[in-house]
């Protein structure tokens, strides 16, 4: 009777390990895969995020390439007007050395009409 009685209770507190295990690996494994699934969560927000911020790149890129696109276009007009300037300036100086040339041979052109008019002018002797 005891050896049963004593049989009885090692089986009791068998099962009450075994339970005790049981109920133990349960909660483990729910914590393992609570805790999976809060590394995964941060990992997803990080990723979110680092897309989210590939994207705001991309589209600063984009405008950037779209701005240095419209600059250097502004640019070449600007160097066009600076040599149709350059170009202006140019003619100004040969008009300027063209009327100088003109206004020499006037000059010249006066002198010796004037010199035959006066020649003209005198008695002959």
């Amino acid at each position: 009777d005891m050896l049963s009685r004593l049989l009885k209770e090692h089986q009791a507190k068998q099962n009450e390990r075994k339970e005790l295990q049981e109920r133990r690996r349960r909660e483990a494994i729910a914590a393992a895969t609570c805790l999976t699934e809060a590394l995964v969560d941060h990992l997803n927000v990080g990723v979110a995020q680092a897309y989210v911020n590939q994207r705001k790149l991309d589209h600063e890129v984009k405008t950037l390439q779209i701005q240095a696109s419209q600059f250097a276009k502004q640019t070449a007009q600007w160097i066009s007007m600076v040599e149709g300037f350059n170009q202006a300036l140019k003619e100004i100086g040969d008009v300027e050395n063209w009327a100088r040339s003109i206004e020499m041979d006037m000059r010249t052109i006066a002198t010796a009409l004037e010199y035959v008019h006066k020649g003209h002018l005198q008695p002959t002797s």
